[in-house]
């Protein structure tokens, strides 16, 4: 904790005077408070918060009153006794905060019930409780789940100063000192990230100039295959239910040895028809695209378990749906084999996997990489105590319950890989990334705070050892940036970034060449996997980086020149 003035200072000028800063603030926190930082149904509380208090050595002890926040936000008006604390701010950056303070998640309260009865929900609401306390030196988070709980049910709803408001005791203490190490590595970690995107585009420069490009295409316009839609089911000996598939089949007959297939992976709350654009695009270009449902993470499921009609997923999924890939191209080797409007059409030693956040998980388990128990034993100890913004680290930890041993996850049919806002770090690392053996492509978002982009993505794209390996950075690209919906769950338009509409064009143009180069030896499609066609698809919303070489050198050695 600072000890001078000087000290002082630089802590609140890292609090309200970067503006990225406040961005990451809003976005975290409306994703926090939306996907479920909030209480379980119960008894509402006798008492309400009056006072925000705070110890800041050496000056003492300071408090605001909720009053007066209640009042800069319904208002606009600073009081005296906030004066002190606004003064610190710009005018832009104080209606920013106004704005985030009084804004209405709109989230219904059964649903904010389910998800805290979630591993993931309750490591969140633990973490949070650290800041706000009921006793200076005492975490509550029953205290915390009350006050959403009651500020979820007023006729105010749920936002952050009436979280506040409803806290079951007359004073809360925040702990200064945790707010200063959370804005401490916040701004590092936004450092370190506009330092890698540097690194990124000098070797897109590079590449550039190695690799001059004669480009005949527009891999964004639909292809000349007309297609068809085929539905079917198929069994999964650890499913209770029969799968669901549609396959897009191009209208032609094949005159060789058949299609080459694509699998299409859904992530959490999707399902088979989310990536239905992508799938009809690729099936014009002459592949054979299968897109299933995921029983266990599916948009329906997601859907019972919010409504309280179904227990949420749990960590067999990371073992399951690779499988659910493995027994799919069984039963499409079945129909190739024996099934007249099938056979001829299939060539299942050409498949590529395409897949999305936990979709990008399964496209590169089944790809090859291999889970890490030693370093999930190491990184998931104790989460709910440590300060962490990755909320993919959460959910990758829910795997550290399976019974560790080597899973034979991968499918040597499967020939590359397209992982969409992969996460991989902490449940694959060096060692399980390293296992991939076939072309693979990453494509990462600069503003991806769920799976966050240097940590998630870049860093496990410099642990492969693949003997073709691209990483596609979309500048201004989210988490859903890639999806035309967000399926069953709340997600903040703030978090949803631009126009996804303006974004799926690339991922189609970036597919088509990964593929027409790594599945059909198709050559005359390898020029367009290039910075020089990337820079092509750029829009004023997105910008794209296309890299095929990077070094965790390059990148500690960007860390290491980070400015001060």
């Amino acid at each position: 904790m600072a000890n001078s003035m000087n000290d002082r200072g630089r802590h609140s000028t890292k609090l309200f005077h970067h503006p990225a800063t406040s961005s990451w603030f809003k976005g975290f926190s409306q994703f926090a408070l939306s996907l479920g930082l909030v209480c379980a149904l119960g008894t509402l509380p006798a008492k309400s918060a009056e006072r925000l208090s705070f110890f800041y050595p050496p000056f003492g002890q300071f408090s605001i009153t909720v009053d007066d926040l209640e009042i800069f936000v319904n208002e606009g008006r600073v009081t005296d006794s906030f004066a002190t604390y606004a003064a610190q701010a710009t005018p832009e950056q104080l209606e920013q905060l106004r704005t985030l303070l009084g804004e209405r998640f709109e989230v219904q309260p059964f649903t904010v019930y389910q998800f805290t009865r979630s591993p993931i929900g309750k490591t969140l609401l633990v973490r949070l409780s650290h800041i706000l306390k009921t006793e200076p030196n005492k975490s509550d988070f029953l205290a915390l789940r009350a006050a959403f709980n009651q500020a979820v049910l007023s006729e105010e709803g749920l936002t952050i100063v009436n979280v506040l408001r409803q806290f079951p005791l007359d004073t809360i203490h925040l702990d200064l000192q945790r707010v200063f190490l959370a804005t401490d590595e916040i701004m590092d970690l936004l450092k370190m990230k506009e330092s890698i995107v540097k690194v990124l585009q000098e070797q897109a420069k590079t590449e550039i100039s190695q690799n001059p490009v004669d480009l005949k295409w527009d891999l964004r316009a639909p292809g000349r295959l007309r297609w068809q839609k085929v539905h079917f089911t198929f069994t999964h000996p650890n499913r209770e239910n029969p799968i669901p598939v549609d396959v897009y089949r191009p209208l032609a007959r094949h005159r060789g040895g058949g299609f080459p297939v694509i699998i299409i992976s859904h992530g959490v709350a999707s399902n088979r028809e989310t990536f239905s654009y992508l799938a009809q695009h690729l099936a014009s270009y002459g592949f054979v695209v299968a897109a299933l449902d995921h029983p266990d993470t599916d948009t329906a499921k997601i859907q019972n378990f919010m409504a309280g009609f179904d227990t949420p997923p749990d960590p067999t999924t990371f073992i399951n749906r690779p499988l659910d890939i493995r027994y799919l191209l069984d039963v499409l080797e079945e129909k190739s084999r024996f099934d007249p409007a099938w056979r001829g059409q299939l060539d299942l030693n050409r498949v590529g996997v395409v897949g999305q956040s936990l979709g990008a998980y399964t496209a590169l388990a089944s790809g090859g990489a291999q889970l890490n128990f030693n370093k999930l034993a190491l990184e998931c100890q104790d989460l709910e105590n440590r300060l962490s913004f990755n909320i993919s680290q959460l959910l990758q930890c829910e795997a550290n319950d399976l019974t560790a041993q080597a899973y034979p996850l991968g499918d040597e049919r499967i020939k590359a890989v397209l992982a969409v806002n992969p996460f991989a770090n902490t449940i694959f690392g060096r060692e399980g990334m390293s296992r991939i053996q076939v072309p693979t492509m990453v494509v990462a978002g600069t503003e991806d705070y769920i799976t966050p982009t240097v940590e998630e993505q870049i860093y496990p794209f410099t642990w492969l050892n693949a003997p073709e390996k691209y990483l596609a950075l979309v500048e201004g690209g989210t988490h859903f940036s890639f999806l035309p919906d967000t399926g069953a769950l709340p997600v903040p338009k703030d978090l949803m970034g631009p126009d996804p509409k303006l974004a799926h064009p690339m991922l189609q143009a970036l597919s088509t060449a990964f593929f027409k180069t790594h599945l059909t030896q198709a050559q005359e499609y390898r020029p367009y996997l290039s910075q020089s066609y990337a820079k092509t698809l750029n829009r004023e919303a997105f910008k794209l980086t296309l890299v095929r070489s990077l070094s965790s050198a390059q990148l500690e050695g960007a860390t290491a020149n980070s400015p001060e």
